[in-house]
């Protein structure tokens, strides 16, 4: 495991370690980096009008679309910590 791994995976530990709820926007940008990290570029369809937490989620997703695997889990360790985590 690489030292970029190995935060990113202790960075995931501390933002689930969070007291204070950081936010929507903070949770959404948190969860587009994590999926940009894991799964790569989104892919599928984007959900419908009415799925309105499924569509913030897929549009996040979007903006961090073209980031390496390493570059996103870096951006993700560096916002949890500007999170305090």
């Amino acid at each position: 495991m690489s030292d970029v791994d190995a935060e990113f995976a202790q960075a995931q530990q501390d933002v689930q370690a969070l007291t204070d709820d950081p936010g929507n926007e903070a949770k959404l940008k948190l969860y587009a980096l994590y999926k940009q990290a894991t799964s790569g570029d989104p892919s599928g369809k984007k959900p419908g009008r009415f799925d309105m937490v499924g569509r913030a989620k897929y549009d996040a997703w979007s903006k961090v679309s073209g980031l390496s695997a390493d570059e996103a889990k870096q951006q993700y360790i560096d916002y949890a910590r500007s999170l305090g985590a």
